[in-house]
């Protein structure tokens, strides 16, 4: 008998995740139905609960059993009684987070095989659903319920230390004193090597020729202790890491550093002291080679941290917007108080040129607003008594009193923030494939290293000692996993920061990488394409009836209703005593009924009617007509027959026409889907410049069309508002929610556009594209620098030229592949996306 578990999840983000899970656990034959959401997954079917959780974690995510029953026995289908939902909502607000998550700063990390042993250690600690660490900010966010103290456990257990921190500027504020102050470790490490390898080296080619003699051995002996203090004083924490890693049974890029620069000095120095061990060809010292190489590197890691702080400037930018202080108004006067101390409830006083400090309600006052950093829009918006303000946008003139509603993380900038840095911390599965390469990078380097040294040695031309240390040191210094690690995250930073400035936020970067790979756009109708606030234009009479009669009955059948159509009808009445309803009841997608005076009511689309065997023949030219210039026909019946029909038309978004030839300019695809009938959808689209268009649909049908779609072989994005397209947004490749739509579209979506104009989802689309595909530029640069490079150092050349790469070389070579990926990177920062 099949019985029902019910499982808490953890680690969902979207509708994509939710999906992904569903597929995962239908796959099983032991699984009949799977019904998943972002919280929680039940399950029927004959599979064991361990199993079920096990195929969860296959899929990515984390999973524990909350209870298992038999099944209940299904309520028979009948037409809701309950009032509909709001489709869309006057909000610009992110849901609040769901998941426990931490933040953690990792020090000691220096390549992207760090990055996999400190996530797989991670990932190990008891209650962590997912862990995501980023090497170019050497940072990990965790999610779960895991002990912070555990987690600092796992991450000093993998050699690495980490502190956890408690909010964005704490964050902030850390992460620049640490930049600062590596730029200036690097910098002086970087000359003091620098200043001893260079008149090495130039000693070396115009006068010595690096060959030991009788008569330079003491001036050589002086070189090898200064290049050993060198050593230990500019490049201490390469061979600090790297014994750290041995301990741990690890190789990092500062293991290939120690030993390429360890090799070459512990050569020269036996050569310095016992010269008679070799022949009087093998006696070239590389005591420069050893310091250049320190001081090169160490010079790349300067240039490198000041790039990678470039690439995180719009997160910056974001966190400057809150004040540090509020104006609090009490009843003994005005006193300015610390931001952390403002509480909720108080009241707050913000004047011209002033930023809001907290989410809250005007409660006196109106002003202008400049709301661009919160939504991209940069007109000002007008805002008055009632009206809610967001912690962060600018009072461009007036002065209010503001009743402070959301403070500290609750805010919509604090959620804002913590969605890109969520986003930032992600990897999209492009990414993924470099991590398993990288993992396995350094080892196979060494074994390369080895494997060269050991042919020049048995093969190689005489000295072969001499030719054999040259290869192997080449090969370790010129192997860069650092440009690996950084190729992904460092594009992830700069396109998903830049996208907020847009007005675009993604939730994930795989989110990011599916969005660039589109080719048909799928947008909503009401709200979406059009503003979202349907009007009354005309009301058509039948039968005698009465005006007044007709606006009372429709309102009171309507009051308590919230979808569009509902409140224009209410709107329009514009009364305030309505009679009472009797045996109410909503039709799914269709209308609603009751009896409002002893008079059975019906109040809907011509559908409604048709199911009720009311006849339309009357009004049907009226409809046709209505209907072709895009005006939605609403029908109200009284006692079976037609009375009045409302003329209910919703205007496009004024930006709609332009945004969707920009799309179309684009090469996507466009479709419109709606529940509205035929001929009004079709009027619309025409209006809007929209080909194709799937109309009459029911809200649980609109899943259904966007799997027709992919079924065509369509990449397919659905771009939603309301609670209704919640399903049809997680079905979706990408579902895009417009940011004033519900909860439950914005939880559902993968990316949400803040800004209230579909030009910010063409920008967002261009810059998911350019991401990817700068992204695709430093990870083909990256494999096509360790590709090259890698035979070049091993020699490969030498039968057809004569001639080796220097360690010196190859250590300048290392430090600049992994500062062209990051300048690369950077070069989205300066993205325009095209009009």
């Amino acid at each position: 008998m099949p019985q029902t578990t019910l499982l808490t999840l953890d680690g969902l983000s979207c509708g994509h995740c939710v999906k992904r899970v569903k597929e995962a656990l239908e796959q099983r034959a032991d699984v009949e139905q799977a019904e998943v959401s972002i919280a929680e997954a039940r399950v029927i079917g004959s599979a064991s609960a361990e199993a079920l959780i096990a195929t969860v974690a296959e899929a990515g995510y984390h999973a524990s059993l909350v209870e298992a029953a038999t099944p209940p026995k299904p309520d028979p289908l009948t037409d809701s009684d309950i009032q509909p939902e709001a489709l869309t909502a006057a909000k610009t607000e992110l849901p609040a987070q769901r998941h426990d998550s931490y933040q953690l700063l990792i020090d000691g990390m220096s390549c992207a095989s760090c990055v996999s042993r400190v996530e797989n250690a991670l990932q190990h600690v008891p209650g962590v659903s997912q862990a995501r660490v980023n090497l170019a900010e050497r940072s990990a966010l965790v999610m779960g319920s895991a002990l912070p103290s555990a987690l600092l456990d796992a991450v000093s257990r993998a050699g690495y230390s980490a502190e956890i921190i408690e909010d964005e500027t704490e964050r902030r504020e850390k992460q620049q004193q640490s930049a600062l102050a590596a730029v200036k470790r690097f910098r002086w490490k970087a000359a003091l090597a620098l200043t001893l390898g260079v008149p090495l080296m130039i000693w070396g080619m115009l006068g010595d020729n690096m060959m030991l003699t009788a008569d330079n051995r003491a001036s050589w002996l002086v070189a090898g202790i200064l290049t050993l203090l060198v050593m230990i004083v500019a490049g201490g924490h390469f061979y600090r890491s790297a014994w750290k890693s041995l301990l741990n049974r690890r190789a990092t890029m500062d293991t290939l550093v120690a030993l390429g620069t360890a090799a070459a000095w512990l050569y020269s120095v036996t050569v310095t002291l016992w010269p008679d061990l070799f022949p009087m060809a093998a006696r070239h010292l590389y005591y420069e080679a050893s310091a250049m190489i320190i001081g090169l590197i160490n010079l790349g890691h300067m240039l490198e941290q000041r790039a990678r702080q470039r690439s995180s400037q719009a997160l910056e930018k974001l966190l400057d917007l809150t004040p540090p202080t509020a104006r609090v108004v009490t009843e003994t006067g005005e006193q300015t108080l610390p931001l952390g101390e403002v509480q909720l409830a108080m009241t707050l006083r913000v004047v011209t040129g002033d930023r809001i400090p907290v989410d809250g309600t005007i409660i006196q006052g109106e002003a202008w607003l400049d709301e661009a950093m919160l939504t991209g829009e940069a007109i000002p918006q007008q805002k008055s008594v009632g009206d809610t303000l967001h912690a962060g946008t600018l009072l461009q003139d007036g002065s209010v009193l503001l009743r402070a509603g959301a403070i500290g993380k609750n805010t919509t900038l604090a959620r804002i923030i913590q969605l890109v840095r969520q986003a930032q911390s992600s990897k999209p599965e492009i990414g993924k494939l470099a991590d398993k390469i990288s993992a396995v990078f350094v080892p196979v380097v060494v074994a390369i290293a080895l494997l060269s040294a050991a042919v020049w040695y048995l093969f190689g031309p005489a000295p072969q000692l001499v030719y054999t240390l040259v290869i192997a040191t080449t090969v370790l210094i010129i192997a860069c996993p650092c440009a690996l690690g950084l190729a992904t995250p460092m594009s992830i930073i700069a396109g998903v920061g830049h996208a907020a400035e847009f007005g675009v936020l993604v939730r994930d970067a795989d989110a990011l990488q599916r969005a660039s790979t589109l080719d048909t756009l799928v947008f909503d109708k009401t709200g979406t394409l059009t503003e979202g606030s349907p009007r009354v234009v005309e009301i058509v009479l039948l039968s005698d009836a009465k005006r007044p009669t007709v606006l009372r009955q429709a309102a009171a059948l309507e009051q308590g209703a919230s979808h569009p159509l509902a409140r224009a009808i209410v709107e329009h009445a514009g009364l305030t005593a309505l009679p009472e309803v009797a045996q109410f009841r909503t039709i799914a997608g269709k209308g609603v009924s009751g009896v409002v005076d002893g008079t059975a009511l019906l109040l809907g689309n011509a559908a409604l009617m048709a199911q009720q065997h009311i006849a339309t023949d009357s009004v049907a030219p009226t409809i046709a007509e209505l209907a072709a210039q895009g005006v939605t026909p609403v029908l109200l019946a009284a006692d079976g027959e037609i009375v009045a029909l409302f003329a209910i038309r919703d205007a496009l978004r004024k930006e709609s026409v332009s945004a969707l030839q920009r799309l179309h300019r684009l090469g996507y695809r466009l479709v419109m889907l709606t529940g509205d009938n035929e001929i009004t959808a079709n009027a619309i689209a025409r209006e809007a410049g929209i080909e194709r268009v799937i109309a009459g649909v029911l809200p649980d049908g609109k899943a259904a069309a966007i799997s027709a779609l992919q079924q065509q072989g369509r990449q397919v994005a659905m771009i939603g508002d309301g609670i209704n397209d919640a399903p049809a947004l997680a079905q979706a490749d990408v579902g895009i929610a417009m940011g004033s739509g519900s909860d439950v579209a914005i939880e559902t979506a993968a990316i949400t556009l803040m800004r209230q104009d579909l030009n910010a989802l063409v920008d967002g689309l261009a810059i998911a594209k350019a991401t990817l595909r700068n992204m695709k530029q430093n990870l083909l640069g990256a494999f096509i620098y360790n590709a090259c490079g890698i035979p070049l150092a091993a020699g490969v050349l030498y039968p057809f030229t004569g001639t080796l790469l220097s360690p010196v070389v190859a250590g300048a070579a290392m430090a600049l592949s992994s500062i062209t990926v990051v300048s690369n990177a950077n070069r989205l920062i300066r993205y325009r996306p095209p009009k």
